[in-house]
């Protein structure tokens, strides 16, 4: 079976202006379902199609070749278009078994979410599924007759069982189911039962702000702990340390762009006793003449296997490696992040980067993403909480 996912996204969104595109915790509000949906590698490809320019520059900003992008005619972007007209407008254009529709309204999804649904679908032989959260409160109808429970019966709440609330996070749908109804319900129903913080949609102001709140705190938590452990945190130089851009001088030098606060941030951690290391697969001169103006001793050029390296300095600093701290922010950091305590990358960091960190920064490489996991570092160890 051919699984693709699906995410419909227009430019005119009247409830919040450019919703789709704003930050919010960091990054665009499609980007953190769509970087779910890559890491949860349930899907044979997974698109986005859109009516905006500047959103089809996002998505690939974001994600390259990771997620493919369409043109979304106007008919289905109209305020009275359907969802389902999308939908279907879609499949004339890319043949699948199961359709996966997500709505970058509900941030909060996760890769575990994707997984449990599918298998779910597969198991039950599903036409159709839905995600949505469980509600215990008690509801009525506007003439006052009760819904879901008897009011001379009034169950405790931990007796009731309460009901499912679709949340709308993401559906799964057939292709012949869509084709014989037009509709993405319908059939064989499944739900998939998710987080009761994920009911929140964003649909308003308040919304949102709620929803940034949660995506913080979901993204924090575990760092925060692990962040207290610290004893060395190691860096990358390229994307990380520097914006990844190459400039030349008039003789033909490579030059690299660093920024100053990273710098300080580092020395702050020095000066709390944290080691710093930076490793990179380059032999470049420029930034052997940066590491020496700051003073740091280990530092590791031309590094092919950068994990092996990270192994080798654990044992010699005689620290395990859920007491260090990495920061990266491509493929060659991959196997670091997967391995120590503490996993870092800057904003603009590749998607398979993104769906392994425990913290990525507001800032991007080159700009202040070094300095922020410095602060956040110190701002943990400093914080009265103790360690379990």
């Amino acid at each position: 079976m051919r699984w693709v996912a699906f995410m419909p996204l227009r430019a005119n969104s009247k409830s919040i202006i450019d919703k789709n595109v704003r930050d919010i915790a960091g990054r665009p509000l499609f980007a953190w379902s769509l970087e779910q949906a890559i890491a949860s590698q349930c899907f044979d490809e997974i698109y986005v199609a859109t009516d905006s320019a500047r959103i089809h520059q996002k998505v690939l900003d974001e994600f390259s070749t990771s997620v493919k992008v369409l043109d979304r005619s106007a008919v289905t972007c109209s305020d009275t278009a359907s969802t389902e007209s999308a939908m279907l407008e879609f499949k004339q254009r890319v043949s699948f078994d199961v359709l996966c529709l997500i709505q970058a309204t509900s941030p909060l999804t996760q890769a575990h979410d994707f997984i449990a649904a599918k298998r779910k679908f597969l198991h039950e032989n599903l036409d159709s599924l839905l995600t949505a959260v469980r509600s215990k409160r008690f509801f009525w109808t506007e003439t006052a007759v009760p819904i879901n429970y008897d009011p001379g019966k009034r169950p405790r709440r931990q007796d009731f069982p309460g009901c499912l609330m679709e949340n709308g996070a993401f559906y799964l749908t057939t292709a012949k189911l869509l084709d014989d109804l037009g509709s993405r319900l319908g059939g064989r129903i499944g739900i998939h039962e998710m987080a009761s913080e994920t009911a929140v949609e964003i649909d308003d102001d308040t919304d949102w702000m709620i929803v940034e709140q949660l995506l913080l705190r979901q993204q924090l938590k575990p760092a925060g702990e692990n962040a207290k452990r610290v004893k060395a945190l190691v860096l990358d130089v390229d994307g990380t340390l520097t914006d990844g851009g190459m400039y030349y001088g008039p003789d033909g030098e490579a030059l690299k762009k660093f920024n100053t606060r990273d710098a300080h941030g580092l020395q702050l951690l020095r000066e709390q006793g944290i080691g710093i290391c930076v490793m990179s697969r380059e032999n470049s001169p420029a930034v052997a003449a940066r590491m020496k103006k700051l003073w740091i001793e280990e530092y590791y050029p031309g590094v092919g296997n950068k994990f092996l390296l990270l192994k080798e300095l654990a044992q010699r600093w005689g620290i395990a490696l859920q007491d260090m701290a990495y920061i990266g922010d491509d493929l060659s950091d991959l196997e670091c992040l997967e391995n120590v305590g503490l996993a870092c990358c800057p904003a603009d960091a590749v998607a398979q980067v993104l769906s392994k960190v425990q913290y990525c920064c507001t800032r991007s490489g080159g700009q202040g993403a070094v300095r922020e996991v410095c602060d956040f570092i110190l701002r943990m160890k400093n914080s009265t909480q103790t360690v379990p």
